[in-house]
């Protein structure tokens, strides 16, 4: 069985690490990803996608990324359910596995690849 995807795309806002009550360090992104093909009305529509980066990959998204730079994405998909309300709710999100910083708003903010 295979679990993975690839995504490339660009963060929505800035990354800003959290650390867990058990020391571990955690990043939740949206990466902005268009999709290939124009709507009804000729335009692009784009996917906001959320992605948990942990530990080393989360502390050096936070270092290196900022709003709008252009990331890759190397991850599996996972889902959680949960009770709200009475209601039992679901939902998926990416868990990176990999991140490649591809480029950075302007060319001298670019900073190299992990």
């Amino acid at each position: 069985m295979l679990n993975q995807t690839v995504l490339v795309g660009r963060l929505t806002k800035n990354p800003e690490i959290v650390e867990t009550e058990s020391g571990k360090k955690v990043i939740n992104i949206t990466v902005a990803v268009p999709r290939s093909f124009k709507n009804a009305d000729g335009v692009y529509d784009t996917d906001f996608i959320e992605i948990t980066l942990w530990n080393s990959i989360a502390e050096r998204t936070a270092e290196y990324c900022k709003k709008g730079d252009l990331v890759g994405i190397k991850g599996r998909i996972q889902s959680d359910s949960y009770e709200k309300d009475g209601e039992k709710k679901s939902v998926s999100r990416i868990i990176a596995e990999k991140i490649t910083f591809l480029a950075a708003k302007s060319r001298e903010e670019l900073e190299p690849v992990i």
